[in-house]
């Protein structure tokens, strides 16, 4: 008898499925082209309320506010930067006066934002968002996963660059 729930595909056919894919087109680490990419200029979200935002990726999660802009492409919208290191930055949208709805994982959406962060800034966080009264799961004693003010879920995960539960994805 099948554990798994009716509406699920069988675990172990996607496993295979899994597997094909990566004989198919996983090269191994020296066989692989560099990338036509320099690195992840940004990531932008959408944000409800702009200085709730900033509070709560400035103050409580340490990440600098670097610059705070008009956004382009809808007049009287902030687009905002928070530095997340390495050159990288997390952006945020406001749209005033247009009803964007609440967060939700949809497919093509976001399902979570990880971020890399020192081993000793990692329990400094954790901390932090416990002492905030912040609902958060730690996972392998190396990564803490929580939700912003507007539900979207992020990740601070204490692996470098490059490794996950060490296991190197680089």
């Amino acid at each position: 008898m099948s554990t798994s729930p009716p509406d699920r595909p069988d675990p172990a056919v996607l496993a295979a499925r899994r597997q094909e894919l990566r004989a198919a087109y996983l090269l191994p680490a020296g066989d692989r082209p560099a990338s036509s990419a320099r690195g992840l200029h940004h990531t932008a979200l959408v944000s409800s309320d702009v200085e709730q935002t900033i509070r709560f990726y400035q103050e409580l999660l340490e990440f600098p506010l670097t610059e705070l802009i008009e956004n382009r492409d809808y007049p009287g919208s902030s687009h905002f930067f928070f530095d997340i290191g390495h050159g990288n930055l997390l952006a945020f949208f406001d749209f005033p006066g247009l009803e964007v709805g609440p967060y939700a994982e949809v497919l093509g959406g976001l399902h979570h934002v990880a971020i890399s962060v020192d081993p000793d800034r990692w329990s400094h966080l954790v901390e932090k968002l416990a002492a905030a009264g912040v609902e958060h799961v730690v996972h392998s004693e190396v990564s803490v996963y929580f939700r912003d003010p507007d539900g979207a879920r992020l990740e601070l995960i204490a692996d470098p660059l490059g490794e996950m539960y060490g296991h190197h994805v680089l």
